[in-house]
């Protein structure tokens, strides 16, 4: 795009007879050659702020037919003939006194020179390459930029369509162009007619010749070609600087210096060359996607009551994750939005999305363009997306590349474990919303449970017979919300149990493991005495901590045999079960 710009803005010139050969030169400042130049880049410029001013579409074809009227008076009052101002460029000169582009027959296969065009099969195989990813990029770039969703197939067949029926006329196939469509789009021109008024100007040579032609003035001609190169200069080179990382930015410069000095195909060659250089340098050949799994299967480490449990068990399926690893690029960017969006049908539809980058080392502009399409498909469908773990890059990305109502519709948390949190309490609101809706009352939820909520009242109850028994053997400790119980490298010298309140122990980078309540000890699996703790448990609300020291500890073995018994037993029915050979494993290595 950016070397397209580069070559319009050259040919613009060169038809308004700025051009680097010395006879050209010579000519540059005579009246009539110095009026075409001079009125076409004026008119080139002036298009270009006028259009940046008022989006109306009828600024460009109303100043081309005042412009080119002012130009034939300006002639007629000069008294320059059509003869004077074709000689020296100013306006079209005929190529033949018949038609100029005869049509193509079956006789003129016979002049073909066969050997020249299999000479060009690589030229061609190349051109139809490089217009296949062009068709991707500008049909992406289009879709983000015009926050709308495009049918993909579609565009592909009107591209080929069109293709076909051009090279019937000895035109070369095309693609979407974004700016031009985007103009079209902000002036409110977005409709079928702009298209088939296009194509009828641009036809009308084969029906009409050159007469058409003759009655435009070099100038305008030249300054709309010109108009179009300012265009994708200011799109592609200065305003993409703002959302692309300063690898992809330099890309893109030495594509558009090469196309400028070599040739358009020379510089696809080396943006294709440096593009791949640097994807093999960014990443190996890992899969995207790590994982896959529900709320219902897979549980933050938070403590919950049996209800909410339950809640999860029935209604889990309404959170679809994926756990993604690895350097994110185009190869796997786009089918991985693919598959979100497909996720986005399913039955139930689910009410969040969680991606969990923990495990994801880098990502490009066209992975960010990519997740774009899939949020702005998400919000459509009422489907919250959550992140957790998200690189800043990509945040920052996301926050240029969405509308705000979609940028603020995501939840960004600091891990995946959060981000499952905030997913399993969104879908328990959501629970307890439709049955207040309904009018249902909590028996059902309670007999589905009754047996999970018996078990857990009994423990309860024998954890506070214990207490009772207890009391005089330990101290009572109170910590406020925040307050750490336990530090990191901290001896466990003391037992001690949570008998109101709840805490979360946590590793060196802050990663919460798990969440522990009434009835569980502080360090479950750290013995008595140990040199250092490995994580911090510190309090999630007001805590209050019973704790036994070594000493008081020995002396309730000697004293009460049989009440130190039920306190181990206690304990044991306390840890934590071990996760079944198949559970999943979070990113950070520690099961759910």
């Amino acid at each position: 795009m950016a070397g397209t710009g580069g070559i319009a803005c050259v040919l613009a010139l060169s038809l308004m007879g700025v051009r680097p050969e010395a006879e050209a030169l010579e000519k540059m400042f005579e009246p009539l050659v110095a009026a075409n130049w001079g009125l076409g880049i004026a008119y080139g410029f002036g298009l270009h702020f006028a259009t940046q001013r008022w989006r109306n579409f009828l600024v460009m074809p109303v100043s081309f037919i005042l412009l080119g009227a002012a130009c034939h008076l300006g002639l007629a009052a000069l008294g320059v003939t059509d003869a004077e101002a074709e000689a020296s460029g100013f306006l079209f000169a005929s190529l033949s006194e018949a038609n100029p582009w005869p049509p193509v027959t079956l006789d003129d296969a016979a002049k073909v020179d066969w050997v020249a065009v299999a000479q060009q099969i690589p030229n061609i195989l190349t051109l139809v390459l490089v217009t296949l990813l062009c068709v991707v990029i500008y049909v992406g770039g289009l879709e983000l930029a015009s926050n709308r969703e495009l049918d993909w197939d579609r565009e592909f067949g009107a591209v080929g369509l069109a293709g076909a029926a051009a090279s019937l006329g000895g035109g070369p196939p095309s693609c979407p162009i974004v700016p031009t469509s985007l103009r079209s789009i902000m002036l409110g021109a977005d409709q079928r007619s702009t298209g088939l008024v296009a194509a009828l100007v641009v036809g009308s040579p084969l029906m009409f010749g050159d007469a058409v032609l003759k009655l435009v003035p070099m100038p305008l001609m030249g300054g709309a070609l010109l108009f179009t190169g300012i265009a994708l200069l200011d799109q592609w080179v200065l305003k993409v600087r703002k959302r692309l990382p300063r690898t992809d930015y330099a890309i893109i410069l030495a594509v558009f210096a090469t196309i400028m000095a070599f040739g358009f195909f020379e510089g696809m060659a080396l943006g294709v060359v440096i593009t791949i250089a640097v994807l093999v340098l960014r990443m190996g050949r890992e899969g995207v996607v790590e994982s896959t799994f529900t709320a219902r299967e897979t549980h933050s480490n938070r403590s919950r009551p049996v209800p909410e449990r339950a809640i999860l068990r029935t209604e889990g399926v309404l959170v679809q994750g994926y756990r993604l690893r690895g350097h994110l690029f185009f190869g796997g960017g786009y089918p991985l939005a693919d598959r979100l969006k497909e996720s986005l049908k399913n039955d139930p539809k689910p009410l969040c999305i969680l991606l969990d980058f923990t495990a994801v080392s880098g990502f490009d502009f066209s992975t960010a363009n990519a997740l774009c399409r899939f949020m702005l498909a998400a919000r459509a469908a009422g489907t919250q997306v959550v992140l957790g773990g998200t690189p800043e890059r990509l945040g920052a990305e996301l926050r240029r590349n969405l509308p705000p109502p979609v940028f603020d519709n995501l939840e960004f948390a600091s891990d995946g474990e959060r981000a499952l949190a905030y997913c399993e309490n969104q879908v328990i609101e959501a629970y307890r919303a439709r049955g207040d809706a309904a009018g249902r009352s909590k028996s059902s939820l309670l007999e589905a449970v009754g047996q999970e909520l018996e078990q857990r009242l009994d423990h309860q109850i024998t954890f506070e017979d214990l207490i009772d028994r207890l009391e005089g053997w330990f101290e009572t400790r109170e910590f406020d919300a925040g307050d750490t119980i336990l530090a990191i490298g901290q001896p466990a010298e003391h037992l001690q149990l949570i008998v109101r309140g709840q805490a979360s122990l946590h590793d060196a980078e802050g990663v919460r493991h798990r969440q522990i309540g009434p009835g569980e000890p502080v360090a479950p699996k750290l013995p008595f005495n140990s040199p250092a703790s490995a994580s911090a448990v510190v309090a999630d609300a007001a805590c209050v901590c019973a704790v036994l020291t070594t000493t008081g500890l020995q002396l309730l073995e000697e004293s009460d045999r049989s009440l130190a018994l039920d306190l181990y037993r206690h304990l044991l029915s306390a840890e934590p079960k071990p996760p079944p050979a198949d559970a999943p494993v979070a990113p950070d290595g520690h099961s759910r």
